[in-house]
């Protein structure tokens, strides 16, 4: 850390030692949002990519070939929150943010303005896959810089709700770009939206790219501000402070892997809905809407509660409870595929399901020095979301047809559900108001 010396002042609206402002949050968490609905928003026309760029006599195939590219995505992030990362912890949290979010651009346009298989052949696909590598790079270095960020200008009692704004605002993505998919579906024939109105999304969301981008060069730089940590690190090389943080990275990697895993098998109900359960487009892009947007709510009452009685708690109790629903749940929304299955059942999940990360997001964020926090929680989501993240819904895709059996999805979200509770129960607490005397005790970075 800087001497106190070379710290930045605070310019105008600065987080200072009273906590975030408003400002700050809404800068960090817009670009943050605009980022993942620019990323998940292929995620819910996987169907209509496929038709334009991949082309096959079977059905199937040509969405297996457009998840297969959704899935190239997750290949570069590894790379790019190594590289924007590790940038964040040694320029600062906004020139990373920045960066990452104007790489996003490029890619959003390119893939929004691409033309069809039919128009200019195999280079479609191949164009359509290097935006994807494009986009993966770019957010694999978006997550950890904002979660530092969001973490270093809140104060201590405030943390959990602050980090908060991390999930939220990936739900609040994917509510946006499920949201826009709806209207379309309403607005649009089929035949209209298989061939132009799935562009139309792509390029509303690079329509808010010079909001976004004015709004994070307004941002007040953290990197150099001082802290008030739950946990203090000692003055030691990046080498050995990874090394002292292994176990709470080791714990981090499976947590996110769980969480990776019920966020894109969660954002592929759209398409489940449509290709496995046969509903129509309304109410197949309606059931992702409300998933999400309870998703929102029920992100920042988990950061409230984090705040208030402690990160493991919030954690632990709330991810048992989806996973003794998560089986019940789908067994209804299979056997009634109406309504209230796919939008009650699922909406219930969803709001259990979506308490426990906050407090986790924040508990990994406080876990780590601040010297590496941007690189390694950047790194570790990042290879999360790169090995289950690309692979879900291929997963859940290939799984239900080789099996013929619409639960494949509840068996998949069990499995990664019951993974993440295990290695939540063996986090440590790092509330600021609970976790110094264990600190104390046991050395922990």
């Amino acid at each position: 850390m800087a001497a106190a010396s070379d710290r930045v002042h605070p310019p105008s609206g600065e987080a200072t030692d009273e906590g975030l402002t408003f400002g700050a949050v809404l800068g960090a968490t817009i670009g943050n949002m605009l980022e993942f609905y620019d990323f998940v928003t292929y995620s819910f026309f996987a169907t209509q990519i496929g038709h334009a760029f991949f082309p096959s006599k079977s059905e199937f195939a040509s969405l297996l070939l457009s998840l297969a590219t959704f899935g190239a995505g997750f290949v570069t992030r590894p790379i790019g929150a190594v590289v924007i990362g590790s940038y964040s912890d040694r320029a600062g949290r906004r020139p990373a943010m920045i960066l990452s979010f104007s790489m996003m651009g490029i890619a959003i346009l390119v893939l929004g303005l691409t033309p069809s298989y039919e128009a200019i052949g195999v280079a479609a696909p191949i164009i359509i896959i290097l935006a994807r590598l494009t986009q993966g790079f770019s957010l694999g270095g978006e997550v950890g810089p904002t979660t530092a960020y969001l973490m270093e200008a809140a104060s201590a009692r405030h943390r959990g709700l602050a980090v908060s704004f991390q999930p939220a605002s990936q739900q609040i993505a994917a509510t946006a770009g499920a949201l826009v998919g709806e209207i379309l579906s309403l607005t649009m024939t089929s035949a209209a939206l298989d061939t132009y109105g799935w562009r139309i999304a792509f390029l509303l969301g690079a329509a808010t790219l010079p909001f976004g981008l004015w709004l994070r060069r307004a941002l007040p730089e953290t990197l150099h501000r001082a802290e008030t940590p739950a946990i203090t690190a000692a003055n030691v090389g990046t080498a050995k402070k990874l090394r002292s943080s292994t176990r709470l990275l080791g714990l981090g990697l499976v947590i996110l892997a769980s969480g990776t895993i019920i966020t894109y098998v969660t954002q592929y109900m759209t398409t489940y809905a449509q290709h496995t359960l046969h509903v129509g487009a309304p109410l197949a892009f309606a059931t992702t809407v409300v998933s999400n947007a309870i998703g929102i709510v029920a992100a920042f009452f988990g950061g409230w509660l984090a705040d208030r009685v402690g990160r493991w708690p919030i954690m632990v109790w709330p991810q048992l409870v989806a996973l003794l629903l998560t089986y019940p749940i789908f067994l209804w929304v299979v056997e009634s595929r109406n309504s209230a299955a796919l939008l009650g059942g699922l909406g219930l999940l969803a709001l259990i399901g979506s308490i426990p990360y906050s407090a986790f997001y924040v508990g990994l964020a406080e876990g780590l020095p601040k010297s590496i926090r941007g690189g390694a929680f950047a790194t570790i989501y990042a290879v999360a979301i790169a090995i289950f993240g690309g692979t879900a819904q291929l997963a859940v895709a290939w799984l239900t047809e080789v099996t013929g059996n619409a639960l494949a999805p509840a068996w998949y979200l069990l499995l990664a559900t019951a993974v993440g509770l295990c290695a939540m129960i063996l986090m440590p607490e790092t509330a600021p108001s609970k976790a110094t005397a264990s600190v104390k005790t046991s050395g922990t970075v």
